[in-house]
């Protein structure tokens, strides 16, 4: 025992030393192939001892890693893994509890019962919806999806998940241009093919066209699926939910809204107008570990229909334990049978912040987004193209270039970027044109930190153009 507790002492002090170090810089020491080349050893004949290799661990990975938990963090929608939700994964791994069913983890099942509540309170979601705890927004995409491809079929007299696809209604799905690149893999997945969808345009800043919908709606019977966007990978634009909704209501369809960030807007009163209507669509998918800061794998699946749910995804045995009259089996809402305990973390975090903390949160990031906003845009040659309703921001270097040099002094600006350290931000393609994209997500990016992030922004374009 006294191994073990100096084993998991010196892991927690390698990872506060991590944290309180601080990030110098934004991007990795080494690239793939430094990395491969500090790991890259023959599989050892004798094991090794426990303390040395987890020393070894963090000595040769972290110079490999992003600094995603820093304040200047911005390549991707991604949260800062807050210490208290660490600290209850942490516990998750140390428990080693098997999340497949509630009597393998009595304590999981029941947190997540809790988590659930409290999210579907803080979202502002139907309170009869159930909650599958899974990886992150890909899969949660994927599972309401299941759902949606399960109860469509039903209304029609067909049992998909008994007889599959074979010889099944066929089914309409509709999505807008500007969707995420993961919804069209849970179409692939399901059956319903990433290509074989009727694509319905947007307008410049990504958001369904109400005119467009109502045009293509006119061509359709059938089986519906509409997939609607809270939160557009680059812009931050959100679907007209309220103009849009009722439309494909009126012709059956089943409504997901692909929530993965867009969706916490619902719990500040100063962004909740971009999702005005989001709750009488019928599933929303989004991630725990982007706003609410928890680590790695966690997101949720959110079905209203919580029969619907269940159809798609409960995995029954002989030898597995049946719920009782009251009691939640987490794996009737997820994919897996075997799993982590995802709950502990969300539960840590809603403890922690609070609805307030959440509010506050969110609040502090789209007002730090904002703030680069407005001083990028006082800086001649730099624009915005995007109104910064969120956290998005789509920037553009040499507005007074011919379109292709603007592009080529895009991409040098985001390379020196890249070079100078300061931040991390990643480049993208909007409209046929090269753009910064920033994403501002952590729960540390403060003003003064925005204020860093957009001098050293102008600074790279100045050195490059």
């Amino acid at each position: 025992m006294s191994a073990i507790a100096s084993l998991f002492q010196e892991a927690a002090r390698l990872a506060a030393g991590f944290r309180q170090a601080g990030p110098a810089r934004h991007v990795p020491a080494h690239d793939y192939a430094a990395s491969l080349a500090c790991f890259d050893e023959p599989l050892p004949a004798a094991g090794c001892d426990m303390l040395n290799v987890i020393r070894q661990l963090a000595s040769d990975a972290e110079p490999g890693l992003h600094a995603t938990t820093g304040p200047r963090f911005f390549g991707w929608v991604i949260g800062g893994s807050h210490p208290v939700g660490v600290a209850a994964d942490f516990l998750t791994s140390a428990w080693g509890q098997n999340a497949g069913n509630h009597a393998a983890a009595p304590a999981a099942a029941a947190v997540e019962t809790i988590a659930a509540r409290w999210l579907l309170d803080l979202l502002k979601l139907p309170a009869e919806s159930s909650v599958g705890f899974v990886t992150g927004a890909t899969v949660a995409n994927f599972t309401c999806l299941a759902a949606a491809r399960g109860e469509v079929l039903r209304r029609t007299g067909w049992d998909a998940d008994a007889s599959g696809l074979f010889g099944a209604p066929e089914i309409t799905v509709l999505i807008g241009d500007d969707a995420h690149t993961t919804v069209f893999s849970a179409l692939q997945f399901l059956g319903l093919g990433h290509d074989r969808v009727l694509r319905v345009r947007t307008d410049p800043v990504g958001r369904i066209d109400p005119v467009a919908l109502t045009g293509t709606l006119d061509t359709v019977s059938g089986p519906l699926i509409a997939i609607l966007q809270a939160g557009q990978i680059n812009t931050g634009a959100f679907d007209d939910f309220a103009a849009i909704i009722p439309l494909l209501k009126a012709k059956g369809a089943w409504v997901h809204v692909d929530g993965a960030f867009g969706l916490w807007a619902q719990t500040s009163v100063k962004t909740s107008h971009l999702s005005r209507g989001i709750e009488a669509a019928d599933s929303w998918a989004t991630d725990g570990h982007k706003w609410l800061q928890t680590p790695y794998d966690c997101g949720y699946a959110i079905v209203r229909d919580e029969l619907a749910h269940r159809r798609a995804m409960t995995i029954a045995a002989s030898y597995l334990p049946l719920a009782g009259e009251g009691e939640r089996d987490p794996s009737h809402y997820v994919p897996e049978l075997s799993r982590r305990a995802r709950g502990f973390a969300t539960w840590a975090m809603l403890k922690h912040l609070g609805r307030e903390g959440v509010t506050a949160l969110i609040d502090q990031c789209c007002a730090s987004a904002q703030l680069i906003a407005d001083r990028l845009a006082r800086e001649p040659g730099i624009a915005i193209l995007n109104e910064v309703a969120l956290n998005q921001l789509v920037i553009r270097f040499g507005t007074d270039l011919p379109s292709e040099e603007g592009d080529a002094l895009t991409r040098k600006t985001i390379e020196k970027i890249k070079a100078d350290g300061m931040i991390f931000a990643g480049g993208a393609k909007w409209r046929g044109r090269d753009i910064l994209r920033l994403s501002v997500t952590n729960f540390q990016t403060t003003s003064d930190q925005a204020q860093l992030a957009a001098e050293s922004i102008i600074a790279a374009f100045k050195s490059v153009s």
